[in-house]
């Protein structure tokens, strides 16, 4: 696996919009690359005799019936909304686009 550097957990932190000293990026770094590095353990202990899964206990779905029932119009959703376009919430950017 490769190694998490500094500058992977300020871009991350940016991403998040988090702030973080130098201190705390230096102290993340270390600790994220000891998480994968455990993360990377778990694939040598598999064994031929376990099948793969991703829970250990089997799970159900409870849904309930896809019934059409009344509703808000678009208009009555949006009658609060600061800013809207096209029947849609209209908010800021928040990611740059490259």
């Amino acid at each position: 696996m490769s190694s998490i550097s500094r500058d992977d957990v300020a871009h991350v932190a940016m991403l998040a919009r988090i702030q973080l000293s130098d201190a705390e990026l230096d102290k993340l770094a270390g600790q994220l690359e000891t998480i994968v590095g455990y993360v990377g353990h778990v694939g040598d202990i598999t064994s031929d005799d376990i099948p793969p899964m991703s829970h250990p206990l089997p799970l159900t779905n409870v849904t309930r019936p896809d019934v059409v029932r009344p509703s808000l119009t678009a208009e009555e959703a949006l009658s609060g909304a600061p800013q809207a376009e096209a029947q849609r919430f209209e908010v800021p950017r928040i990611l740059d686009e490259e």
